[in-house]
């Protein structure tokens, strides 16, 4: 992690600046001829930097899967091509602190994290406390206004955030992610200013609650460009009424090369974890991540393999204290048989990820999940829900294996399947590294969406 650079609320060295008004699976040498023309004839200030502005619930040290995917990309936009990234989120450490006062929050204001300026927004809380009981109701009920109620109560609620973004001097906007309420704010203050917005929705349709919503859809039919996960997402919005020639498929990136060079057997060794087989699951404890599933499904899985042990591993939550009080639950004989790391540092995960032979995230939804790539480039056979964006992620016995959600009896088959079989793990998990190497590295990546940036800008 880079230094971390204290700043006042305001910037005064912006002040003096201009005011500025499908799958992603190309190949890296036609990608980059693309990018050569796109630069070349649509940056309107051609021979310099690019002024990205990325909107985002949270920003490391904040959890989640959207927050890593925005510093990533920020990042490696930033060492590519020299552009000016900007970030602008909140002080909140996860999403779960939006309506929720009593979470801690970081300092608000200005910071500089290897190279990407940030700045904190102070989220206002107390009306989500308030409006917890009546969203509920409201949405149990399907009464009038029952989204805008549950767009309020999950918040982030941000006064100065539409303001700021009009005044900032940016070529673009990008927004992430739906259904939270800082990409109205994002829409409205890119377009009061005269600049292009760019939704990166990472939508879970199955998600009622979060996404049985006709505004998201509304404010996606208004942005200039739409970017999707995956093909299954982008023929969602385009049939709730997004125009298809704004709409395109950007896959998830990540950095292979620390899950390469960690040794399973060592791993496992420094993990405490020799002398057996080792199931893991590694991701945010959240309670829509299928760990119980997991926690349900492994009795059945250690009558057929009884030398198997059990890692969860992830971000603590909320819902960490449940998963805890299941594996209390367990027989005294079994409780050893888990191992519960919450946490760790993001430079364990390579560690992690080597010392599992399955890696299994049973989630009711995703709208990539990142880990499954994690897992591949580990080379590590990995198993998800038939569901949504997972079964376009992989390839029921190819790279991986799909079962029914909240199916314990189905997900203790596939894993027995997988590690009565280490054969055929290991040639789901070379696979998927395979198609890791392939399609989903950081630098090409961050390509793709740079060019959906400047067709944006160019639009």
């Amino acid at each position: 992690m880079g230094p971390r650079v204290s700043l006042p609320l305001e910037d005064p060295s912006w002040s003096d600046r201009e005011s500025g008004a499908a799958g992603g699976r190309s190949s890296d040498a036609s990608g980059a001829a693309e990018r050569r023309r796109l630069t070349g004839r649509l940056d309107p200030r051609a021979g310099k930097p690019l002024r990205i502005l990325h909107v985002v619930q949270g920003y490391a040290p904040a959890i989640g899967g959207t927050e890593r995917v925005v510093q990533r990309l920020s990042e490696e936009i930033l060492r590519q091509y020299g552009d000016e990234v900007t970030v602008f989120t909140t002080d909140a450490f996860s999403a779960e602190a939006f309506p929720r006062p009593s979470l801690p929050r970081m300092a608000a204001g200005w910071e500089t994290r290897n190279g990407v300026r940030i700045r904190r927004f102070p989220v206002w809380r107390t009306p989500g406390a308030l409006l917890n009981v009546v969203q509920g109701v409201a949405f149990r009920w399907n009464l009038p206004f029952n989204e805008h109620l549950r767009t309020w109560y999950g918040g982030p609620i941000i006064p100065l955030l539409s303001h700021a973004i009009r005044k900032f001097p940016a070529d673009v906007v990008a927004a992430s992610s739906f259904p939270l309420l800082h990409m109205y704010d994002a829409l409205r203050g890119a377009h009061r200013g005269g600049k292009p917005c760019i939704f990166v929705g990472g939508l879970h349709p199955e998600d009622r609650w979060g996404f049985d919503r006709a505004r998201i859809h509304r404010a996606i039919r208004e942005c200039d460009r739409y970017v999707a996960y995956t093909d299954y997402e982008a023929e969602r919005v385009i049939a709730r009424g997004a125009r298809r020639e704004r709409v395109e498929t950007i896959g998830l990136g990540v950095d292979a090369e620390p899950f390469l060079a960690v040794d399973s057997a060592d791993a496992k060794r420094r993990l405490g974890l020799l002398g057996g087989r080792v199931v893991g699951f590694i991701g945010q404890l959240g309670v829509h991540k299928g760990v119980d599933t997991i926690l349900e499904a492994m009795p059945a899985v250690w009558q057929r393999c009884p030398d198997v042990r059990l890692v969860v591993a992830g971000a603590r939550t909320v819902f960490a204290s449940q998963v805890e009080s299941r594996i209390a639950s367990y027989p005294p004989e079994l409780r050893p048989r888990v191992r519960l790391i919450e946490d760790f540092p993001e430079a364990d995960k390579p560690l992690l990820f080597a010392a599992l032979d399955v890696f299994a995230l049973p989630s009711a939804f995703e709208s990539f999940g990142i880990t499954y790539l994690e897992a591949w480039a580990a080379g590590k056979p990995v198993i998800g829900c038939e569901t949504g964006a997972v079964a376009c992620v992989i390839d029921h016995d190819r790279d991986g294996l799909l079962v029914p959600y909240q199916d314990p009896a189905a997900l203790a088959a596939a894993l027995v399947r997988l590690l009565e079989n280490p054969e055929l793990g290991r040639s789901m998990g070379a696979a998927g590294r395979r198609k890791v190497l392939r399609e989903h590295g950081w630098p090409a990546v961050a390509g793709r969406f740079r060019d959906a940036y400047l067709r944006a800008i160019h639009a």
